[in-house]
């Protein structure tokens, strides 16, 4: 089976779940104003990953607007800002920025500008001008914006951010879905999905959905093994590329 087939089949059996659960959630959703889920809730990196689709489904219990935020695991991460120096480019300036999401989505129903306020824009974090990315108290360096422009620049060059408006799906003014496109050098850990109802430019309803995104396999071995045993492991690396250099020149040798 073609790795286009295996891809096929597998958005034809999630898009088969999801229906059968849709059914399920319409019922609940006429008590509730919200209910969503996934098709999975475990995103498994072999050797061979090249990026995975998710599949994302909920209804309501009525008409609205969608937007969906979803945020991989943050950490630190310092920019810099290089400089030209006679004929070299050198690292000038630096800044940390504080819990950087890893992967940043975001995906509406329609504009949020249509439907959604810029003040819950700016309290949910929702769109990519809206991240908030602190810095340092003591960080003196004027064009800090800057810095937070140029990461987003960099991380949506990467594919690990983005902003879809319209990329969800409404049917019937109460299911809706879209898949949630993770690449190849996506990050591990715990992902949050927050799911919010929009009526009348308020939130009627969010709900979070977590899932996993793990490495599993030799991939994953070798890479606990390497962080765990960080030290044993360079040794190894370099024993492993002596040898092949004294295999290499062995061979030569002999001919």
């Amino acid at each position: 089976m073609t790795a286009r087939a295996r891809t096929s089949r597998r958005r034809f059996t999630a898009l088969a779940a999801a229906i059968f659960m849709l059914g399920a959630t319409t019922a609940r959703a006429d008590d509730v104003p919200l209910v969503a889920d996934l098709s999975s809730h475990l995103v498994a990196i072999t050797t061979g990953f090249t990026g995975t689709s998710v599949l994302l489904f909920g209804a309501t219990n009525g008409p609205g607007d969608i937007a969906i935020v979803i945020r991989g695991p943050v950490k630190d991460v310092d920019v810099r800002k290089k400089e030209r120096f006679g004929a070299i480019w050198v690292n000038a300036k630096s800044v940390t920025l504080h819990d950087v999401p890893s992967y940043y989505r975001m995906a509406s129903s329609r504009p949020l500008a249509e439907f959604v306020p810029d003040e819950l824009l700016s309290r949910y974090q929702i769109g990519l001008n809206n991240i908030r990315l602190n810095v340092a108290d003591n960080t003196k360096t004027p064009d800090v914006d800057a810095f937070r422009d140029a990461l987003i620049h960099l991380k949506t060059d990467e594919g690990l951010y983005s902003q879809e408006l319209g990329a969800v799906t409404l049917m019937s003014n109460r299911l809706f879905r879209t898949e949630l496109y993770f690449p190849a050098n996506v990050a591990t850990g715990t992902y949050l999905v927050e799911i919010y109802l929009f009526r009348d430019g308020a939130v009627t309803s969010a709900e979070i959905v977590p899932f996993t995104i793990s490495k599993i396999g030799v991939g994953a071995d070798i890479y606990d093994f390497a962080h765990h045993y960080g030290l044993l492991y360079g040794l190894l690396g370099i024993a492993l590329a002596i040898a092949a250099g004294y295999g290499a020149s062995a061979a030569f040798r002999r001919t």
